[in-house]
């Protein structure tokens, strides 16, 4: 089978990285771009300020270790409009649909590879004849994390996954204050002393791990709100994969789950308060 070569797939400057949930696969993303509801087993990215095309992605394990290429090679089968190319080092079917939308005119690119047991299935959507380099470079950059295989602990743009859990987290703190003491609750520094009330009244049992971690998260949301220079991200630590704080300044970390989480689980006694002032 003959494959033509994409041009214009060199490695991307100032990327950002995504590891996909279960840490399976991995690729770099453009640092404009950010991660946005994709649907049901896909991940979709795209510049909200100066749209230049929707990224969606999929990927699906096979049951043997040439399942990603068997994928390309049905797909090139199947389909009369797909090319034999070549992205970066991964051979894929590619196919190109043109397509209007409010008078405006658009093309679907779409690129089936594999790499090992994983097929991906990726699709970017631009206005009519705008690049797709872009769209290749991701492509290009795809790689597969291995079961077994113990990587070093990496921290990468916060995902929708951990984005969630940290709405959720804060949504859950927010409930209880204004359930169990008829208050407002804003996210801001004032509001520890209440958050601290729930804890000292005993409603909290000590081992509902989640509502400590919630308490965690939501200490943390206030000093994103608070102080300049924070932002979350995801640690992907083996197993673990959770939303911590950087400071851009210096670099540091702060794990949520071990402001109040860890000190629950020890046996010792919990101050928001001082935790909040040590984390300035």
């Amino acid at each position: 089978m003959h494959y033509l070569y994409s041009q214009n797939t060199s490695t991307m400057v100032n990327g950002k990285k995504f590891i996909a949930p279960g840490a399976w696969f991995a690729m770099t993303y453009p640092a404009d771009w950010h991660e946005f509801e994709g649907g049901e087993e896909s991940f979709l990215f795209y510049n909200p300020d100066d749209w230049d095309g929707n990224f969606r992605i999929s990927a699906f394990r096979g049951d043997h270790a040439d399942y990603g290429q068997e994928t390309v090679s049905e797909e090139l089968k199947r389909s009369r409009r797909a090319q034999a190319v070549i992205v970066g080092n991964l051979p894929c079917a590619y196919s190109c649909e043109v397509f209007t939308e409010d008078g405006e005119a658009y093309e679907n690119h779409q690129w089936v590879t594999g790499i090992g047991d994983v097929a991906f299935e990726v699709s970017f959507a631009t206005p009519k004849n705008a690049s797709i380099r872009k769209a290749q470079e991701v492509i290009a950059s795809l790689e597969l994390r291995y079961p077994g295989v113990k990587y070093h602990a990496e921290t990468i743009p916060v995902r929708l996954m951990e984005i969630y859990q940290i709405d959720e987290a804060y949504d859950w703190v927010q409930s209880e204050i204004k359930k169990q003491l008829k208050r407002d609750f804003r996210g801001e520094e004032s509001d520890i002393q209440n958050m601290q009330r729930i804890i000292d009244n005993g409603s909290l049992n000590p081992r509902k791990r989640d509502a400590w971690v919630a308490l965690g998260i939501t200490l943390c949301v206030i000093l994103v709100n608070e102080v300049d220079g924070i932002e979350w991200m995801t640690l992907i630590d083996g197993s673990r994969e959770v939303p911590v704080l950087v400071n851009s300044k210096d670099g540091k970390t702060i794990d949520p789950m071990k402001l109040v989480w860890s000190k629950v689980k020890n046996g010792e006694a919990v101050n928001l308060a001082d935790t909040y002032a040590h984390m300035l």
